[in-house]
């Protein structure tokens, strides 16, 4: 039975959020329920739920419970459908093409609230020692600067997009070219389009985004070749001894 990930639960309330089902006061169920629901810890839980309120789709009263925040768009089929026909460095390439455009439009739009919630999530990315949170952080802050541009049609394409981060494909991908020194250089990518967002430069944060997917594409391209050479060695190795036989 496979582990449930802090990211299966963003996408079990996720989906709480969309499809109609939650109370007429949008309250959602407790940290016990979610727990009982997904089949996650807990703690998980509760990374899931700090990843989905850092982004203001969510929010918190002590003593009151979890209400609903910002909608969000039922096109979970069609993600879903992206999902099974498209290879990880498709939609990275997908995403290079309108992602850059986001950060520019987010750099002339984004309020100084939403700019120190980003400045929150880039450094929360790199300062988690899971891979599962690292990622959960990580998508949470693009999300928020899509949202943050304000354009409804690029938020419902990087949407589609986006969802493709709960595959097991993305996952083994990602962790293929996570290191230490990615994770580094990751920081230093996000804090330099951060910067540019703050500093209302929208050709600074541009480039920086497209910088940034850039690197993360290459970086798949060489796990993928690596991994291909490795299958073919181990493939031969068969070969030879069958061979021998």
């Amino acid at each position: 039975m496979n582990k449930v990930t802090a990211i299966d639960v963003r996408s079990y309330v996720v989906n709480l959020l969309v499809d109609g089902s939650l109370a007429a006061d949008a309250r959602l169920p407790t940290e016990r329920e979610l727990s009982e629901a997904t089949g996650a810890s807990r703690r998980v839980v509760r990374e899931a739920l700090s990843s989905i309120e850092s982004e203001g789709l969510i929010w918190r009263r002590q003593g009151k419970g979890t209400f609903a925040g910002q909608p969000l768009e039922p096109i979970s089929a069609l993600a879903a459908e992206i999902n099974q026909t498209s290879e990880p460095i498709e939609v990275m390439e997908a995403r290079l093409c309108i992602e850059p455009e986001i950060a520019a439009l987010c750099a002339t739009r984004a309020t100084s609230d939403e700019v120190a919630r980003m400045w929150a999530l880039a450094r929360l990315h790199y300062d988690v020692a899971d891979d599962e949170v690292t990622e959960l952080w990580d998508s949470a802050l693009h999300r928020l600067i899509v949202r943050c541009a304000r354009n409804q049609p690029l938020q419902t394409a990087y949407t589609l997009l986006d969802d493709s981060r709960t595959s097991q494909d993305w996952q083994g991908m990602r962790a293929r070219t996570r290191s230490e020194s990615s994770l580094r250089e990751t920081m230093e990518q996000h804090i330099a389009i951060v910067r540019a967002i703050e500093a209302g430069d929208a050709n600074a944060a541009r480039d920086a985004m497209r910088d940034h997917l850039l690197t993360r594409i290459n970086a798949m391209c060489e796990a993928t070749a690596l991994l291909d050479v490795t299958g073919a060695d181990s493939n031969t190795s068969r070969d030879d001894e069958v061979s021998h036989v």
